[in-house]
């Protein structure tokens, strides 16, 4: 159902500003329930109450109040019932709330108005043309260049060497491979992050061209990796292709979604993640003598290393320029931790899916807990959190701090004592079967 906007007389005044959602207003007083002016107290107002007994509006876009009730700001800490608990609920589960709605007000996003020349400079530059860039059919059997007899052999040889894998290493290169084809989502992502996005479609800013250049190189990920397991005949691939379309479908999580500062933290970490694991892949490929899916690997995992300098580098500037409320929605981040994208998907009978993905992918070492804590303590280097003077941080910037400066030695004790528990006692082996490897059962015993 198409969002309408309806005149009401109860409705105040509403101001188009930098905050502005897309909305096309007509008039000048509407209904609504997400407010772009900011509070008495300074922060954006998530979701307003009033009275709306004379309201045309639909009611599923307006929390419901009594007519009695004062117009209240709705709080995730607020008791609701009825549809307002509903609406409450559903904001919460986004993760709408003041702590990080304060970043779209005017004074943060006008930060990446000022820094659109530096990323000009120093981010764009990071992209490789089409024209350079490597491309699927450089590192996969090409008909037309091989003729057929070639053709035929170059694909023998890569089915030959992919049945000398694991089954555990195979649903890791399954598992990559269905996240990196959604990329329609993750591009939509940072289409979201207020200040930045691509309003046009082919805007000519440099955030806009950053966007669509990041997820021409992206594209290339799932292409080859779908194409390569597609000749290695080791998979279902209807089984895969339903994966990819359900993932695609639901969507992915990530907390504050439209705050630039927390989606460049979040993608930052993310490009590690994925250059780590694709690095990782492509060493065990080449121990398992697989020389052409290391190679696919390694080329992945050196875009992901150049997406992560570009990612970092925004964050760092951040953290130059608003220390304080960089560190901060680094802590709401971690504080939620850093949900993987892919953490939604499905085959349409595992309904655990990626919960048994991941326990294989730490077994097998492609990606593990040490390298989530690894990539935390690599950007709080990086961006120099722990030499943030208190100076310069406001006292919910120095708690922010010393939490994030914690966090690490937290996780190393909780591995620490993952793997004395694993010592003292014989771990059941459990497995769970794989549809895309037609259900074998592949070893998911966590420690």
């Amino acid at each position: 159902m198409a969002t309408s906007w309806h005149p009401c007389p109860l409705a105040r005044p509403w101001t188009r500003t930098k905050n502005d959602i897309g909305l096309q207003l007509t008039g000048i007083t509407y209904c609504y329930w997400r407010c772009s002016r900011a509070s008495a107290g300074g922060r954006i107002v998530a979701d307003m109450s009033m009275n709306t007994t004379n309201c045309t509006a639909e009611p599923a876009l307006l929390p419901q109040a009594d007519a009695a009730d004062p117009p209240t700001r709705v709080s995730k800490r607020s008791p609701r019932t009825g549809r307002g608990a509903a609406v409450a609920a559903r904001h919460e589960e986004e993760g709408t709330d003041d702590e990080w709605l304060m970043y779209l007000e005017p004074a943060k996003l006008e930060v990446f108005d000022h820094l659109e020349p530096w990323a000009e400079a120093n981010v764009v530059p990071l992209l490789k043309p089409a024209e350079v860039a490597w491309q699927p059919t450089d590192l996969l059997p090409d008909l037309a260049s091989l003729g057929a007899d070639g053709f035929h052999a170059a694909c023998f040889d890569i089915s030959a060497r992919a049945a000398g894998l694991p089954d555990a290493h195979l649903v890791c290169l399954v598992g990559n491979m269905v996240t990196e084809e959604a990329l329609p989502t993750y591009q939509s992502i940072p289409n979201r992050f207020e200040a930045v996005r691509d309003l046009t479609g082919s805007s000519g800013t440099a955030w806009a061209r950053w966007i669509r250049g990041w997820s021409a190189e992206e594209n290339r990920h799932g292409d080859v990796l779908n194409k390569y397991l597609f000749l290695s005949g080791r998979v279902d691939m209807r089984q895969v292709e339903r994966t990819i379309h359900n993932l695609i479908q639901s969507g992915m999580v990530m907390n504050a979604a439209r705050s630039p500062y927390h989606g460049f933290i979040y993608v930052a970490f993310q490009e590690r993640a994925t250059s780590i694991s694709h690095g990782n892949t492509a060493r065990r490929a080449k121990e398992y003598g697989d020389v052409a899916l290391a190679r696919i690997c390694g080329a992945i995992a050196a875009d992901e290393k150049r997406h992560e300098l570009a990612y970092t580098r925004i964050v760092g500037k951040l953290f130059e320029i608003d220390p304080d409320g960089a560190v901060r929605a680094l802590a709401y981040m971690m504080r939620r931790r850093i949900v993987m994208p892919a953490s939604l998907m499905t085959d349409g009978r595992d309904g655990d899916l990626f919960a048994h993905y991941a326990a294989v992918a730490q077994q097998a070492g492609i990606y593990t807990a040490s390298d989530y804590r690894s990539i935390l303590e690599h950007l709080i280097k990086q961006w120099g959190v722990e030499e943030l003077a208190a100076a310069e941080l406001s006292d919910d910037g120095r708690r922010a701090r010393d939490y994030v400066c914690a966090l690490p030695q937290k996780i190393r004790r909780l591995e620490e004592k993952a793997h004395e528990r694993k010592g003292q006692k014989t771990q059941p082996a459990t497995s769970a079967p794989f549809s895309w490897i037609f259900d074998k059962p592949v070893n998911n015993t966590m420690g």
